[in-house]
């Protein structure tokens, strides 16, 4: 057999280059033409900033939580509200005002959770702080117990049910490292705009 079969020609290697050279270049246009539509399509708009880097839109979620962390109340916030609630159901049980002392005390549940949703865990001394284990034990019991009180209408049930609520809560404030905060029997209602008699008629 000749050279020429089992060898390519320089002339032959030249062609396969060209033809080779030819096929990217006609395959890079394909390419082009087939992401030229999802170019022409709008975007929105936005800094070109955010187009060219890629970390920009974490960047941008991670500001916005930051913004929303900053107004969200803090556990304070909830606690005060928690505080003027539970206040007033004193008086509304006192004045057998039923109705009005599950209202309050449900209001006082639900501030409760709000404010163990907002630090779940105290950092203390002696570790970590679970409140929502402290917040089941106290809704379970004391707080069930002024419930039962309020449905069976006993004042003297509800009176002892609420004077261990406020021991419970206080536990609950020395064990987070803040025995400062004592909870005592309300002397006064936090606001006189609520009327407490059951029976009052409104206007007068």
């Amino acid at each position: 057999m000749s050279n020429s079969v089992t060898k390519s020609s320089p002339v032959k290697r030249t062609r396969q280059f060209l033809t080779f050279l030819a096929l990217c270049l006609l395959l890079g246009a394909g390419v082009v033409v087939l992401r030229l539509p999802s170019v022409a399509q709008p975007q929105p708009a936005s800094p070109p900033s955010k187009t060219s880097d890629p970390t920009n839109p974490i960047a941008a979620l991670r500001a916005e939580i930051d913004q929303l962390k900053g107004k969200v109340p803090d556990q304070s916030h909830a606690m005060a509200d928690e505080g003027y609630h539970f206040a007033n159901l004193w008086f509304a049980g006192e004045k057998k005002n039923w109705p009005l002392a599950k209202f309050y005390l449900d209001e006082t549940r639900s501030h409760l959770n709000w404010a163990v949703r907002i630090i779940p865990v105290r950092k203390t001394r002696a570790g970590d702080l679970e409140l929502k284990g402290i917040l089941d034990a106290i809704d379970n019991t004391f707080l069930s117990e002024i419930a039962n009180s309020i449905e069976s209408k006993n004042v003297e049930k509800f009176t002892g049910a609420y004077r261990q609520t406020i021991e419970g809560c206080y536990a609950c404030h020395k064990a987070a490292e803040k025995p400062y905060l004592r909870p005592q029997i309300p002397q006064a209602p936090p606001q006189s705009i609520i009327n407490f008699d059951p029976d009052a008629r409104w206007p007068e």
